[in-house]
């Protein structure tokens, strides 16, 4: 058991070294507009265009939104630290980038604070899959069997090869 609680330790430890060490290094993003949204909306009106961007083909495009977005994410993590749904898309634009290492570490980091978080849960499992860890991809899955919600479905047909993911 101390092993299990020094490992879950050591998780915490280097996710919130990489958020702050991602924090540090973030510069502004400024904007002209008095516009009030918060540093989360931005990024994920960001994400959104992105995967718009990404739908029709426009990879270079879709990549630029999610950097910009993550500029935006890390912004939102230091001034509300250690949001489930902030660490998701952390993990998710980090995905998107190609650096599946630190999106896995933001995902589980998210899945500390919020165990069943749908799109963590779908995410991460899409990630494994991608990874060729068809095992933990299923562990995903598990966790959203009974939550009768779109991501289960998704994650489910991605596992069997049915879809590819969308994301």
């Amino acid at each position: 058991m101390q092993w299990r609680n020094l490992f879950n330790m050591k998780k915490i430890l280097v996710a919130l070294f990489i958020i702050l060490n991602l924090g540090t290094s973030a510069f502004a993003a400024g904007s002209s507009s008095s516009d009030t949204k918060s540093n989360y909306d931005k990024a994920v009106k960001l994400i959104k265009a992105a995967k718009k961007y990404e739908k029709d083909g426009k990879v270079e495009k879709a990549n630029k939104r999610y950097e910009r977005a993550l500029k935006f994410l890390v912004k939102s993590n230091k001034e509300k630290p250690l949001q489930a749904d902030t660490l998701n898309y952390l993990g998710f634009a980090t995905r998107k980038l190609g650096d599946y290492e630190n999106g896995e570490k933001y995902y589980l980091l998210g899945l500390e604070i919020d165990p069943n978080h749908k799109g963590i849960n779908e995410y991460l499992g899409e990630l494994y899959v991608a990874t060729n860890r068809m095992g933990l991809a299923k562990e995903r899955l598990k966790v959203l069997e009974n939550c009768n919600c779109e991501e289960y479905k998704e994650l489910k047909e991605v596992i069997e090869g049915t879809k590819k993911s969308k994301y």
